[in-house]
């Protein structure tokens, strides 16, 4: 299961500061039409991204190109960049949702998503409204993104999307085994940790103008490690032997694990270490190695 990440689409994921920026208009619709064409039938978004853009131009590409992907979307943070206009109050969730469904010009999406805790709402309540929301038809399924253990268990979704990748694997020792066993789909975001398990950043060098490192750096700031250089220069030379890029070598890591993620490419060449990993076959062996470089 490869989902389309558009958080960047008109934006960068959800923060109000770059509303307006990211991805440009006519480049989203690109990444679209490619990805379709490559079978990548599942977009993944959020209400905020891009300040509601991100789901206003699929909305668009939905229209225009008369098709019908699967759809997540998801509900936290605040569209406009309005202080205290967050959270997962049923009202709040159910008002959001509607605007939601106008933007991307459906009658329903098929996966919807808590985008992360609230601590001000009992998430017993948060979960009573998705079940109303999903008896009324207005979702196919809820899940829950960026929750820890203890939170799944108390509720049980039907996905789950947490950050995992070979330079983020929190999740290794307790989530990804409870869903595995409660047979609940883990799709998880940032598999090529914000572009650092694609080559881009190299020891010694000064990071790529426009990159995240340059853009939002604080999540990565960690990767800036001697030891995190030596295993991406060992990811890379086990992608050239294997005749693939890193990229797709890392996602199909990813993949291997834990049966798909959600990939998101800030240009339609960027798919093409998506379809790279979609072909790449990793045995246990091989996902027991590779994680090994990174351990």
């Amino acid at each position: 299961m490869i989902a389309l990440g558009c958080g960047n689409f008109g934006g960068v994921g959800s923060a109000p500061a770059f509303f307006g920026q990211g991805i440009p208009h006519e480049e989203a619709l690109a990444i679209m039409d490619r990805a379709w064409d490559a079978g990548i039938t599942w977009f993944d978004t959020g209400d905020a991204y891009g300040g509601g853009t991100s789901e206003r131009w699929i909305g668009e590409w939905i229209a225009a190109r008369g098709v019908r992907p699967t759809l997540t979307t998801k509900v936290f943070h605040s569209t406009t960049g309005t202080p205290g206009d967050t959270g997962l109050a049923p009202e709040r969730v159910r008002r959001q949702l509607a605007s939601s469904l106008e933007r991307l010009g459906v009658e329903r999406v098929d996966f919807y998503l808590a985008h992360e805790p609230d601590p001000g709402v009992p998430l017993a309540e948060t979960i009573a409204c998705f079940e109303e929301l999903r008896a009324d038809g207005l979702v196919g399924a809820w899940g829950l993104s960026n929750y820890g253990l203890d939170g799944l268990r108390a509720a049980r979704p039907s996905l789950v999307q947490n950050s995992f990748s070979l330079l983020d694997r929190a999740d290794e020792q307790d989530v990804l085994p409870w869903c595995k066993e409660e047979g609940i789909p883990y799709v998880p975001f940032g598999p090529l940790a914000g572009g650092w398990l694609t080559g881009k950043y190299r020891r010694g060098e000064p990071f790529p103008e426009g990159s995240r490192m340059t853009q939002r750096p604080g999540p990565y700031e960690a990767y800036v490690d001697e030891r995190v250089f030596d295993a991406l220069e060992a990811l890379e030379r086990e992608a050239s032997e294997r005749g693939v890029s890193t990229a797709g070598l890392a996602l199909a890591w990813v993949v291997a694990r834990c049966g798909g993620a959600v990939c998101g490419p800030n240009r339609p060449s960027h798919l093409d270490p998506v379809l790279e990993a979609m072909e790449l076959q990793l045995s246990e062996e091989d996902v027991g190695r590779i994680g090994g470089l990174f351990a």
